[in-house]
């Protein structure tokens, strides 16, 4: 049984401007490769700047009548839309898997964790999202939450439903209207979506869908009527568009990268730990900013990493871990494999020179590696790789092993596996980073909490998702009502 079924046709792409689906003024596209094969299965539109001024003026044409629909009309719309994502799912898990390397498990994982946020999102009609209170003898204060108007996603490859639905969810359903420019290269799972958003019932310039690069994603940061911006990818990329978009006077919210770190201690559970820390850094091939990459082995486990060594090498490509998005990222993990050892780390789990599933051979595949007894300055212990790469620094205690992390210039996440309460909350404690597991490998938070890291792994305030979504995709407004003169004058009289 193939790992993804191929498409029967190379696909030609448009934007999606004003509920119709447009081609690119310039006429101009980039082919599409699927990670597993290395076959062209689309052809993206490079968008310019009148694309997305094409596509923004139709959502800001849009904007006053959805935000006149009372929210729950909004949400009867967003839960059809959930609807139609069940009754996709397969379908769509395939064509994110295509894309982007991922299993076709993974992609569903992806898919469901993006349809959990619209969950929290249909929930927003039955939450108090204001509040009126007697300040003073006659004067009440009020406050309210309303939509920004025009927002923007950019968003990453890597999950190309999950990411984008931390965003238009939340945001569309509190009355902004929203334009999307996906990767260029993961287009095929969020032009989906559109169709599915117009199947749902939303009306034409609520949700929009701008392909492109650089070029589309500057101009949505740089057009004056775009309110808000949120974005997901490196921390480079993430740290420009928070500086341009806030130069520009627009709210932003940039998640980056990550180096997440795994701290071991020798009384770990064995089946939690092994399952855990692989899982972890190979899932998704290591392209997540939540996959662990440093493995912080506190004393004496020596017998924990030897199952760990002997599960990674078990891994079976196509089946339990995906390929690299393309040529150009694995030649990068490679390198930063062959500096680690030219440096003298040892690669205990050599992955260069896995097979690719039969089949499949014109793919980007590698297997998972380890590499141990590396320094703490060395790269492959403080640049994130973005591979299945996993790196074991040894240290004597956790408090060396803090030590390491709170120089950590990211800080997404950073778990701790042990069986003793009073370790894990001593870490817990004292960690740097924004999320942190315990005997959790990928310590996402569920809905309603929020995801956010600190550090280089977050450029604006807030979360993406939660109650920091809702915080971000609106505004507060304050009104104070008087209705009568009061006999004792004050100074809010």
């Amino acid at each position: 049984m193939p790992f993804v079924e191929l498409p029967d046709r190379v696909r030609t792409l448009r934007n999606l401007v004003g509920g119709e689906w447009m081609p690119p003024l310039g006429g101009k596209h980039l082919d599409v490769d699927s990670p597993y094969t290395g076959q062209v299965v689309a052809h993206v539109p490079l968008s310019d700047a009148g694309d997305v001024d094409r596509a923004v003026k139709a959502a800001a044409a849009a904007a006053p009548g959805w935000r006149a629909t009372p929210i729950k009309e909004r949400t009867q719309k967003l839960f059809r839309f959930r609807e139609l994502l069940f009754a996709e799912l397969n379908a769509l898990s395939n064509t994110a898997a295509l894309e982007s390397g991922k299993t076709v498990e993974e992609a569903k994982a992806g898919i469901l964790k993006g349809i959990e946020v619209a969950e929290y999102a249909l929930s927003l009609q039955n939450m108090s999202h204001g509040g009126v209170l007697e300040v003073s003898r006659g004067v009440s204060c009020e406050t309210r939450r309303e939509p920004l108007g025009v927002v923007a996603g950019i968003v990453p490859f890597n999950f190309p439903a999950m990411v984008p639905m931390w965003m238009f969810p939340i945001a569309i359903t509190l009355g902004n209207t929203f334009v999307m420019k996906p990767s260029e290269k993961v287009p095929l799972t969020l032009t989906r979506i559109g169709e599915l958003m117009g199947e749902a019932g939303f009306p034409p310039g609520v949700f929009s869908l701008v392909h492109g690069g650089r070029e589309a994603a500057e101009a949505l940061v740089e057009h004056p009527d775009i309110a808000a911006v949120a974005f997901v990818g490196s921390s480079a990329a993430a740290r420009a568009v928070y500086e341009r978009a806030t130069r520009n006077g627009k709210r932003a919210l940039c998640l980056g990268g990550a180096k997440n770190q795994l701290i071991v201690v020798p009384d770990a559970d064995p089946d939690v730990t092994v399952k855990g820390v692989v899982d972890s850094f190979t899932g998704c091939a290591g392209q997540r900013c939540m996959a662990a990459s440093l493995l912080l082995a506190v004393g004496d486990v020596d017998p924990l990493l030897s199952r760990i060594h002997e599960r990674a090498r078990s891994v079976e490509l196509g089946r339990q871990m995906g390929a690299i998005i393309d040529r150009a990222a694995k030649e990068r993990i490679l390198a930063a494999i062959a500096k680690a050892e030219a440096q003298g780390a040892k690669i205990v789990v050599d992955g260069r020179k896995a097979s690719a599933p039969a089949g499949y051979e014109g793919g980007y595949w590698m297997g998972p590696t380890v590499i141990d007894h590396a320094r703490p300055e060395m790269e492959c212990a403080t640049m994130e790789i973005f591979g299945p790469v996993m790196t074991v620094v040894r240290v004597r205690t956790v408090d060396e092993a803090l030590a390491i992390e709170a120089k950590n210039r990211y800080g997404n996440a950073t778990s701790v596996f042990t069986t003793r309460g009073a370790v894990a909350r001593y870490v817990a404690e004292r960690s740097t980073s924004g999320m942190i597991g315990v005997n959790v490998g990928v310590p996402v938070p569920r809905e309603p909490f929020s995801f956010g890291g600190t550090k280089d792994s977050r450029f604006g305030q807030g979360d993406i998702t939660g109650q920091g979504g809702v915080e971000f995709w609106t505004t507060l407004k304050k009104i104070t009502s008087k209705w009568e003169l009061q006999q004792d004058n004050g100074w809010m009289s």
